[in-house]
């Protein structure tokens, strides 16, 4: 696969032919425009919606006000770091590395609505660059036509919930995504490559995964950079907040899931959240998740490894976003807006449709669709004052509301018929896409190319598969 922006690509040997060789000019164009109507009205309803309703229902910042209280908690108290509760609240206290603390200590010096608007750009400039190194990676050679994918895919992923919830709390999982997929795509040539990933990991622990992948892929050198930039992220955190490091670090507290409240809360859409669920309770949830965990881990990374071995242009992002949605199963807890991994994941399958034909093509693009509608931000229509923001098909389930430790009254517990589709709707909509994944990465290791995996481009002849 070609790639005009020097990405990772060229290091990979490929075997079919890049989109741009079935999509002429004038589909170019007609993609251009038909994105860009999307986005426009995508980024219009949203302002409209800003305008018309007060601040605090569209950006709260909610989790913001968190990181900033913990960065000046560690700033005047930093022995309270990892005591310290969001307003007395014993279900909300600072989740985040000493590092993070130290990051967020900048933003104490700008006005939170200032900061509030700073972050919402940022968020939504790192999902638009995450989908156009998607679309780059995919082989979308033309400006047009990667530009038209990249704006008709980000004016859809906007208005799924876990975007919208995202920048509903100013949370930084999306500038995180952003981060990580830069710097995975980078030439493995480049010397510093594996940075960014290492100082994700030292912001938030889960991206570390990405150092094991970038190992079992033979990305030795990334894997030794990622691994030198997060160690040197813990040495800064000591150095600075050495007692919070020590509690941290030391203690283990970093393990400590129930520190971000009730484990078991509809919106922890992970392997934990459901079992908790199921098992009734918190201890009895905590033994078969590990179990589940470590499974899904062996399995999911595999499978990762053999699509970025495939030689297939689409290989190596698709081995990427493998790692990415295994992370997020197996993640002690993946709140509903650490789903955002949805934008380039439709990405990846709206790539695959195009690519196919006949009965595959209408497969891949029909499972985009229902990935957008699984996770799409539809409000409660019976709460007569809703608006067009922060809804979802997962709060169609009852919920604890700030609920911390483990209480059997809890609602997640009794769930019931709809409920329960609805109420672990994204985990159940992650591993329906995981069971994808290994599928496709089986039919990789028997040498098979049947028409879901030989993707001819339109237009053109079937190209011969590895």
């Amino acid at each position: 696969m070609a790639d005009a922006n020097g990405g990772a690509a060229r290091d990979a040997t490929v075997s079919d032919h890049s989109v741009a060789d079935g999509i002429d000019g004038r589909w170019s164009r007609a993609l251009l425009v038909a994105g860009a109507a999307v986005a426009a009205v995508a980024a219009a309803a949203y302002l409209v919606a800003l305008a018309t309703h007060p601040w605090k229902t569209n950006l709260d910042g909610f989790d913001l006000q968190v990181y900033l209280g913990g960065a000046h908690e560690a700033l005047h108290k930093a022995a309270n770091l990892y005591s310290w509760h969001y307003r007395n609240d014993l279900g909300i206290q600072f989740t985040y590395t000493p590092f993070a603390a130290l990051l967020f200590m900048g933003g104490l010096a700008v006005p939170f609505k200032a900061l509030m608007g700073l972050v919402s750009l940022v968020s939504t400039f790192a999902l638009a660059a995450t989908v156009w190194i998607a679309f780059r990676e995919l082989g979308w050679r033309p400006l047009a036509a990667r530009l038209g994918a990249t704006l008709l895919v980000c004016g859809l992923a906007f208005w799924t919930e876990p975007v919208q919830r995202e920048l509903y709390l100013g949370q930084v999982e999306l500038a995180l995504m952003g981060l990580i997929t830069w710097d995975m795509f980078q030439p493995d040539r480049r010397r510093w490559k594996g940075a960014a990933i290492g100082l994700a990991a030292g912001i938030d622990l889960i991206p570390a995964l990405y150092i094991v992948y970038l190992l079992l892929t033979k990305r030795f050198r990334a894997a030794l950079v990622a691994c030198g930039s997060f160690l040197a992220t813990v040495v800064i955190g000591f150095i600075a907040l050495p007692h919070p490091s020590v509690a941290w670090w030391l203690r283990l507290d970093f393990f400590d899931a129930s520190r971000t409240g009730f484990v078991g809360d509809q919106e922890n859409q992970s392997l934990r959240g459901i079992i908790t669920r199921f098992a009734g309770s918190v201890a009895s949830g905590e033994a078969p998740w590990l179990v589940a965990a470590i499974i899904i881990a062996v399995v999911g990374l595999a499978a990762a490894v053999v699509l970025y071995n495939s030689g297939r242009s689409w290989g190596r992002f698709a081995g990427f976003l493998g790692c990415a949605l295994t992370t997020l199963l197996i993640s002690p807890i993946s709140w509903d807006h650490h789903w955002v991994w949805i934008a380039p994941g439709v990405a990846l399958l709206v790539n695959a449709g195009v690519r196919a034909a006949g009965r595959a093509r209408a497969g891949w693009l029909g499972l985009a669709g229902l990935v957008l509608v699984v996770y799409g931000a539809w409000p409660d229509f019976w709460w007569p004052r809703a608006g067009l923001l922060q809804g979802g098909l997962i709060s169609y389930a009852p919920a604890a509301v700030f609920a911390h430790g483990d209480n059997p009254a809890y609602p997640e517990y009794h769930w019931h018929g709809w409920q329960i589709l609805a109420g672990n709707l994204y985990l159940l909509g992650g591993l329906g896409l995981f069971v994808v994944m290994l599928a496709v990465a089986g039919i990789l290791l028997r040498g098979g190319g049947p028409a879901l995996l030989a993707i001819p481009v339109p237009g053109r002849r079937r190209a011969s598969t590895a």
